[in-house]
This record gives structure tokens, C-alpha cells and sequence, in this order.
């Protein structure tokens, strides 16, 4: 049996969630599919031990309902995951959406039939859909990356991934072999130092991580916020990154060396984004960057007691220009006598053995592998799906010469489907829940806009998706985000880069988002089904 709908969306994060209520409320009948055996997304798979948001749990939440962000109460500054688990299935249950998910279910395929003007889709329990819009709300961070280990296969102990984690695992006094030392990398490693028997990092690249200086909300201060939250709400839509605050004024190269430390000092203790907005020109300005830069990695130094540690965690790229990560107890647990360091760029590994991992300089033990190498980010998600567009062109070999899609919302040669946060909206680097809301109402907008004016189908144009994509590298070519190695960037197939995310902030790419509705969606093809 074929179920007809106007639309599917795909996930059920927080961008799955949103997009259900806002079709719901534009009257459009939508039906949700998730992998995941409840909803919450990254949230939900995300499991490992440490797993913390690293933005503050007040404006890491929705913000589409004065009501919803009166009644939630949150505990702590940044939310652990089980946390945010529970305030999106408080939203689910809230909104009665769970009606409208199929839990445990993967879409396989998704193949537009141009005689009909929509999309076919199949999923791995053999149920199929007809509908006219697919919304990808796959999530920019779900597919992981995995790392060229030599002879994994050979591996006789428990393989455990942070973006897939098993909450069976038991750690406790093992030997274990962790790879990644990025944002969940230095989460995961921090907790479990705490029970490990002997725990090996493996790094290759070290990332800047501020204290998160994470504790209980204190009395009223959770109602204090809540009664400027409206206020709050409005100037993240239209700031740089998603945030209420924005960078504070001054550029950091023209300050005395005294006033400088001390304003750098300050924003230590403030944050994954504490330190980056100290100065408004530290991701543009490499002199600037670099007075904050020298900063953070002193203080580096000073967490770690063996220098020759403490030079392997340094890093010698400008500051922000990778993912910056806030950590609790990271630098701490890399002091305790538990646990080592290797740096496979000076110790690459050769091979995995039944139990152990196996370098150019030494052999260590292992019962377990725990692995934190990132994720095939923005494209990865989408790519997974058999997804076919107009004349027989496929996702992954539309992307192979580098992610592409016009605002970050739609693919030239993909009518009627949306990804939410793709490559080329702001996405990642931003407030992404700030980035989510503003996606899912535009495209609420567009489809009732849609069906006012009688048309059936939208697609972007190839001229205009080229443009924007230009325009994406352009901004980030006057930043210094590209200086870095960075899942920021997108390869292409003859082993070059795009630059993915949109940095030219959040409020001005709202401000084209919603010009370019107002012109009657410049850019894009209207039409009728064939």
C-alpha cells in the first residue's frame, strides 16, 4: 500500500519536530520517519559518556512558543544529554507529534517521478510514500566519519562509537583505545578517565577547549532570563552566530597589551563562544587572532603537566577557525597517571590486532575501541539515502564535485525538496536550533505560498544555486575559517575543497532568505506538475 501526503519528513531532531508542527499548522497532511526508536535525533543517538551540549540550554531550545519556553525548566548551564532527550520528548508529547513518526525506520530511496511532479519513497520496513514535498531534516551532524584503522576486523573487543553508543557498555577497569579528540572526543575521554583502567588517546589534530565552567542554574536566574527571553529570542535571529550576545566591540590587535589580557581573561571562563567574542575581529584579523590564539594556548599549557604533552594538545592554527570546544575535565584527566597521549601525525598506526593498537613507535593494549572521529558533515545524511532527482541524477554524484544547494535549502535538479541546514546555510556554525526555526518557517512559508498561487513545483536554478555557492566562498575567504583543516570544508573528486557553511551571519542570511521570498522566490523555477 502507497500512503499519499502532502509531505515527509525525514528525522525527527529538532528540526524533524518543528517541521511536523509548522505543516500541521499551515494544514498540510505530513507523515515523520526516524531511525532512531524515539525522537531527539542527535540527541537521541548520541549516548556517550560526557554528552553535553556545549551552548547554554537557554538558547539551545526552541523558541516558536512563549508558553514552551515558560514552562521547561532546565537544571544546569549546558544540559547533559539525557537532558535534552527529555525536553524534546516533552515537545513530541506536548504537540502530539509521535502520531505522525515512524519510529525505527529508515527511508532507503526517494526517486521523483517527473510525470507526476513527486517524490516515490521506499524505507526498510517496505512501507512506501507518494508525496509532494520531501524535507530532509536529517541533521548536519548525524553520519559519522570513521577513521583508517588497518585491519579494525581484526579487533576481538567492543567497538563503540560516540555518535552510535551502546548504553550497555561496561568500561569500568579496561584497557581502552580512544580515537578523536574533538568536541565529543574530549567530552567522552574526560568521563571516562574517571573508571578506565588504562585509557590511550589518539589525536590528530588538537583542538582549542575553553572551561565550559558548566554548574547548576541558580535561583532565579533561570526566571530571569525567561523574563527577557523574548528579547533574547529577537536579537540571536538577527546577531552573527545565533546568539543573544554579540562580540563585544573593539578589535583586539588595537588594545594595550594589559587591557587585552584582561578582556581575554574574562572570556575564558565564559564559554564555547566566550573567547571568540571577546573582539569583534578575531575571525577576521590574523594579528588579532593570533594575541587570542597565543592566549588560549598558554593556558593549555598550564592544564597539562608534561610539556612534551602539552605540545602534542597545542595547536598551531588560528583560533576558531576549527570547532571550538568547551571542555570539563578534560586537561585534568590527561594529567592523571591512567591515562596517555599519542599524536598519530608523529605515531601513525600501522595496525589493529585482536587487542591491541599498533603504532610505528609502540603497541597498546586494548579491550576496547572508542571512537570520536567527527561525522561526514552537512551531506552525509542525505547522501545515505538512494535519492534520485530529475533525469536520473543522484545526490552523490551531484555532490561529488563539491556540496552544493541554493541558501542551504534546495538542489538544482531536486524539485519540491528542502534539507534543512544543508551545505550553504549557516548551520553548523551557528546556534543551529536559531538556524533550524528560521529554516523550517521558510519553508512552511514557501510550500503555503505554493499552493495560494496554484503551483505544484519548485526548484532551484542551476545559475542562482552557482551564485550563492560563490557568494558562500567569498564570505569565507575574508574570514580565516578556511586557514584551518576543517569538516567545515566539503572534498570534491579531484581532491578539492568547498567551503560549506554560510559564515556572513545569521541575521543577513535571514535577511536573503526572506528577500528572496518576497521577490516571488527569485532564483528559483515555479511550475505545474508535467
Amino acid at each position: 500500500m502507497v500512503r499519499k501526503l502532502d509531505a515527509l519528513v525525514v528525522g525527527a531532531g529538532f528540526a524533524g519536530l518543528y517541521m511536523l508542527i509548522k505543516l500541521r499548522e499551515e494544514g498540510f497532511s505530513a507523515q515523520g520517519v526516524e531511525a532512531g526508536s524515539g525522537v531527539g535525533g542527535t540527541w537521541y543517538w548520541n549516548r556517550y559518556p560526557g554528552a553535553r551540549c556545549d551552548i547554554p540550554s537557554m538558547e539551545y531550545s526552541y523558541s516558536f512558543d512563549p508558553e514552551l519556553e515558560q514552562e521547561w525548566e532546565w537544571t544546569e548551564r549546558y544540559a547533559a544529554q539525557g537532558e535534552i532527550l527529555s525536553y524534546l520528548d516533552h515537545v513530541a508529547e506536548r504537540y502530539d507529534l509521535k502520531r505522525d513518526i515512524a519510529f525505527d525506520t529508515k527511508v532507503t530511496s526517494a526517486h521523483w517521478d517527473e510525470a507526476m511532479g513527486r517524490w516515490l519513497v521506499e524505507t526498510d520496513k517496505g512501507e512506501s510514500f507518494d508525496v509532494q514535498f520531501l524535507i530532509l531534516a536529517t541533521g548536519a551532524l548525524s553520519e559519522p566519519k570513521l577513521p583508517d584503522l588497518p585491519n579494525l576486523d581484526a579487533f576481538e573487543g567492543q567497538v563503540l562509537f560516540t555518535a552510535k553508543w551502546d548504553d550497555s557498555a561496561d568500561l569500568a577497569g579496561k584497557a581502552i583505545c580512544h580515537f578523536g579528540t574533538g568536541s565529543s572526543g574530549i567530552q567522552a575521554v574526560a568521563a571516562m578517565s574517571e573508571y578506565a583502567g588504562q585509557l590511550t588517546v589518539f589525536q590528530r589534530t588538537p583542538s582549542y577547549a575553553v572551561p565550559a565552567n558548566n554548574r547548576p542554574l541558580l535561583p532565579g536566574e533561570q526566571e530571569e532570563q525567561k523574563a527577557r527571553y523574548r528579547e533574547m529570542r529577537e536579537a540571536a535571529k538577527h546577531s552573527p552566530l545565533g546568539f543573544a550576545a554579540p562580540p563585544r566591540p573593539g578589535k583586539a590587535k588595537e588594545f594595550a597589551p594589559a587591557d587585552r589580557h584582561k578582556r581575554l581573561e574574562e572570556a575564558w571562563n565564559a564559554g564555547t563562544t566566550g573567547l571568540l567574542n571577546a573582539f569583534e575581529d578575531l575571525l577576521f584579523d590574523e594579528t588579532s587572532n593570533e594575541f587570542a590564539a597565543i592566549f588560549a594556548r598558554d593556558k593549555i599549557a598550564a592544564s597539562v603537566d608534561d610539556k612534551e604533552m602539552a605540545r602534542k594538545l597545542t595547536p598551531d592554527y588560528p583560533l576558531g577557525s576549527r570547532r571550538m570546544c568547551a571542555e570539563i575535565g578534560f586537561y585534568d584527566a590527561l594529567n592523571k597517571p591512567n591515562v596517555a597521549l599519542v599524536d598519530v601525525r608523529e605515531e601513525p598506526v600501522v595496525e589493529i590486532t585482536a587487542n591491541e593498537v599498533v603504532t610505528e613507535k609502540g603497541r597498546y593494549p586494548a579491550d576496547a575501541i572508542t571512537i570520536a572521529t567527527g561525522f561526514d558533515a552537512c551531506t552525509g545524511a542525505i547522501k545515505a539515502i538512494d535519492l534520485v532527482g530529475r533525469d536520473g541524477q543522484r545526490i552523490g554524484e551531484e555532490w561529488a564535485d563539491g556540496p552544493r544547494a541554493y541558501l542551504g535549502l534546495t538542489v538544482s535538479g531536486f524539485p519540491n525538496m528542502f534539507a534543512i541546514t544543508g551545505p550553504g546555510s549557516p548551520s553548523v556554525l551557528s546556534n543551529v536550533v536559531v538556524s533550524i526555526e528560521q529554516h523550517v518557517e521558510w519553508v512552511a512559508r514557501c510550500l503555503a505560498d505554493l499552493r495560494t498561487s496554484g503551483k505544484a513545483v519548485i526548484e532551484a536554478d542551476a545559475e542562482a544555486e552557482q551564485a550563492w555557492m560563490r557568494h558562500v566562498d567569498e564570505v569565507a575567504q575574508a574570514t580565516l575559517f578556511p586557514r584551518a583543516d576543517s569538516w567545515y570544508k566539503g572534498r570534491t573528486r579531484d581532491g578539492g575543497e568547498v567551503f560549506m557553511p554560510y559564515v556572513g551571519g545569521v541575521g543577513a542570511y535571514r535577511a536573503k532568505c526572506d528577500e528572496v521570498a518576497a521577490k516571488g522566490y527569485q532564483g528559483f523555477s515555479l511550475g505545474e506538475a508535467s
